[in-house]
């Protein structure tokens, strides 16, 4: 369970899930690259497993998962985890590493993501983000470190925007 800015006590999957609505509904970015194709899969205190079925959009003029596309799911990822640990505003990136190591894959495929947060303190959060392709190898992994100084001094007093809901467990 997760302390929630309500107050109240959720389960991880279900407080993450909250915090991935919000980025669909408030982000430019993550609502048109990743959108409807990225799942949430699994969430505990610390770590997200996440997959993404990849469409055309998601890939280089190789026809294979675009290096940018992983790039931006290191930064979702490190975020959700972050968020795992009970913080609905996750900070911003202060630094973001990646690693390539073989073809995430393509059109038709689903590639595999888990982000933990290694560590979380006043100032930093630190984030590893794994992914694996649809035969199973290590595609790629990357590092996000996050400064979280404003995201737990927001936590506190935040308000959700009109409308918006915590996510039911089943999404």
């Amino acid at each position: 369970m997760v302390k929630t800015p309500l107050g109240t006590r959720l389960p991880p999957s279900r407080f993450v899930k909250s915090v991935w609505k919000s980025f669909m509904a408030e982000s430019g970015m993550e609502p048109r690259l990743l959108g409807p194709h990225l799942r949430i899969t699994n969430a505990t205190t610390g770590k997200v497993d996440f997959e993404l079925d990849i469409t055309k959009d998601h890939t280089n003029r190789l026809k294979i998962l675009h290096g940018g596309t992983i790039a931006s799911m290191v930064d979702l990822g490190g975020s959700l985890a972050v968020a795992s640990m009970g913080l609905y505003a996750t900070g911003v990136t202060t630094d973001m590493n990646i690693t390539y190591l073989s073809s995430g894959g393509k059109i038709g495929e689903t590639v595999r993501g888990s982000a933990v947060c290694e560590k979380i303190g006043k100032t930093l959060a630190f984030t590893t983000v794994t992914f694996t392709n649809a035969n199973g190898e290590l595609a790629a992994r990357g590092s996000h470190t996050k400064y979280v100084t404003n995201a737990w001094k927001n936590n506190v007093d935040y308000t959700p925007p009109e409308g918006a809901q915590i996510a039911d467990e089943e999404e």
